[in-house]
């Protein structure tokens, strides 16, 4: 189960030293500034040209895509002064056998659309309509209200840290009639601030919608005029379009999206906080916005607006990857790359600019493939890319055994990203999907959840106290440490949007999943145990011990039982709905949630009180030992229950998650 909801989380992403907010575009702490050691050899490179770039990727991408079950994807790269290569692999429609078009062919980029969004709000900054660092209520038709008596500014939710915790009911979905107006969504789905405001990377697709909806209200256009105007239109983008549903004119050139090769294709998503995530564009079209902004945003905001989105750096976690304005940064083999991912649940896509090499590349794929296999592929073509055209030196730098084994062991534990829900019941899948560092007899650590991120698997070398380096990729992870305990950690693929903090104790699935399997499975003995016992009473003519008030209790304790019962199994079909059709959690699933929201506290608490009532009298009664410890044990199944209920919001009739 575990595995299955780290895949959720990774499908809601789609759209992956405390912050503070500052008045001006500052400098990158030095620790930004170093790059991150490369894997690559530092033999003199090929040149990056449109003959080596198609054979190189003729015989990375079919392969890829043949391993990974996936039906066809569009790659694209781009100097600042025009396009090099824009190739289609495999098929858009399986059915008709229809080959994807680099020209033609419209993919979904996910959270890529986050990056027009951005190149509005700079627009309007540029137009002075906006001020990055002024309190967003100003712009505003409803009020955020502040925390740790601290409003949001434009800065922070382009760097993700205004603090918002994740939302998922008005994300994605198959259904048209579920879109609301950009205004009346941003009311509706205004989720809680569980972070002050400038100190916590937490990625957020309301805030990035909120942004949007801001653009919309200081322009006097509709966002996606707004855009199609100011970005696609300058920039001849005519197979690009954020409407949902698309446009007549381009519904033919839309590619088909899977959830893997063997499977038919799903219906067209619609992303309800569509500034987030919502585009549909053609390669070559992403590939013209790719070289405006490597042209210092010709075509689009002055190069001094440009040179602010793409060169700031916000601060963040030691030497790790930060954000730029709008942009994630990304080091590599010494060079720093600024760019975005996104997923939606069938297409998965990324986007990498190097300014200083002056070179961009896109890739976007129809289907997430077995396994997850879209993560791995974007991210073997990002290394692959990078080792081959822009290398760098080897990994030599290694902090001694001793130091990394005891650096290692204070490292080891299980850990919740900033990323996720904390007031609501969808905090369940926090416990479910915790990420657990692992210490192996070597001293070497490792981050099994991570893993699906990557092409191959990580080998973390100690190079400097508390970072590490991935020997394959050049990756790092890094953790902060305050009095000799780790506070927060990450890795540079994650970090400029989520930090990861330590589990608390009461909360950490190490020893609480466990004991909440042994408390269920006591839980179900009992209730199961009530009509067996009564079946073999019948069958041999005996008589139940328990008479009275002490009958009454060990009733309501297996009624109680079953009401648990009942509850645990509602929470497992929820989730398996959701992961099998996230907009189900939209309004499809709003009886379920509710009625499990009234049962499952109803249930908890009935076990405590009927067990421990029952307890009492077996006591006062001096009943056997059996009957004791088998209500100990209930008593006990039953507090844990309440715990999870209570520390994990499995209550409550809100539709705000």
């Amino acid at each position: 189960m575990r595995m299955l909801l780290k895949g959720l989380v990774a499908a809601l992403a789609m759209l992956a030293t405390p912050l503070t907010a500052q008045a001006a575009p500052a400098p990158a702490p030095q620790a930004a500034t170093a790059p991150a050691p490369g894997t690559a050899s530092p033999s003199v490179p090929p040149a990056i040209d449109a003959r080596d770039l198609e054979a190189w990727l003729d015989g990375f991408m079919p392969y890829a895509l043949a391993k990974g079950n996936i039906p066809g994807a569009v790659v694209v790269v781009v100097r600042g002064n025009g396009p090099l290569l824009a190739k289609g692999y495999g098929f858009s429609d399986q059915a008709k056998r229809a080959p994807v078009d680099p020209d033609a062919t419209l993919f979904r980029p996910g959270s890529v659309s986050k990056l027009f969004t951005w190149t509005a709000v700079m627009q309007e900054v540029e137009a002075g309509k906006l001020d990055l660092d002024r309190d967003v209520n100003a712009y505003l038709d409803f009020t955020i209200p502040p925390l740790d008596g601290k409003p949001i500014t434009l800065r922070q939710i382009m760097t993700h840290t205004a603090g918002f915790e994740e939302s998922v009911r008005h994300l994605i979905t198959n259904d048209p009639k579920a879109v609301l107006p950009l205004g009346d969504l941003m009311k509706r789905a205004l989720p809680q601030r569980v972070f002050a405001p400038g100190t916590t990377p937490a990625y957020s697709n309301y805030a990035t919608a909120l942004a949007g909806y801001i653009v919309q209200r200081v322009s006097g256009e509709p966002l996606e005029a707004h855009i199609e105007n100011h970005q696609f239109t300058p920039l001849g983008m005519s197979r690009s379009s954020f409407r949902q549903p698309l446009p007549a004119g381009l519904q033919p050139l839309m590619s088909k999206g899977y959830n893997d090769k063997s499977n038919k294709p799903q219906p067209f998503e619609q992303v309800l906080p569509w500034p987030a995530g919502s585009l549909s564009s053609s390669g070559a079209d992403m590939g013209r916005f790719m070289t405006a902004h490597l042209n210092n945003g010709a075509g689009l905001m002055k190069p001094e607006t440009a040179s602010q989105m793409h060169d700031f750096a916000a601060p963040g976690l030691g030497p790790l990857n930060r954000m730029a304005l709008g942009f994630y940064e990304q080091w590599v083999n010494g060079h720093r790359a600024i760019g975005h991912g996104g997923d939606t649940t069938l297409f998965h896509s990324y986007l990498w600019l190097f300014p200083g090499a002056d070179v961009g590349v896109y890739i976007s794929v129809n289907s997430g493939g077995s396994a997850g296999a879209a993560a791995s592929v974007r991210t073997a073509l990002f290394h692959g890319f990078t080792d081959r055209y822009l290398p760098g030196k080897p990994v030599t730098a290694q902090v001694d055994a001793a130091t990394a084994r005891a650096h290692a062991a204070l490292l080891a534990g299980n850990y919740v990203g900033s990323r996720g829900s904390f007031t609501n019941f969808l905090s369940l899948f926090g416990l479910l999907s915790q990420a657990k560092i692992v210490v192996d007899e070597d001293g070497r650590i490792t981050l099994p959840a991570l893993d699906g991120m990557n092409a191959g698997k990580p080998e973390w070398v100690e190079t400097a106290p508390f970072v590490w380096v991935d020997r394959n990729s050049g990756d790092r992870l890094a953790a902060e440490v305050q009095d000799g305990h780790v506070v927060r950690m990450s890795t540079d693929a994650l970090s400029p949007f989520t930090v990861y903090r330590p589990a608390p104790v009461g909360t950490n699935a190490a020893w609480l999943l466990p004991a909440l399997g042994v408390a269920v499975l006591l839980i179900a003995l009992a209730a199961l145990g009530w009509p067996v016992r009564a079946l073999v009473r019948r069958h041999f003519g005996a008589t139940f011990p328990l008479k009275g008030s002490a009958l009454t209790a060990w009733r309501l304790s297996r009624l109680a039982a079953w009401g648990v019962i009942v509850a645990v199994g509602g929470w497992l079909g929820f989730v398996a709905a959701f992961t099998a059709d996230i907009g189900s959690v939209g309004g499809p699933l709003d009886w379920l949630i509710q009625s499990l929201r009234v049962l499952t506290p109803l249930a908890s608490f009935g076990l405590v009180l009927a067990a421990g009532w029952h307890l009492l009298l077996c006591l006062r009664q001096q009943r056997r030992w059996t009957m004791r410890l088998g209500a100990v044990l209930l008593l006990a199944s039953g507090l844990l229950c309440v715990w999870v209920t209570m520390a994990f919001n499995l209550y409550g009739f809100g539709l705000v998650y």
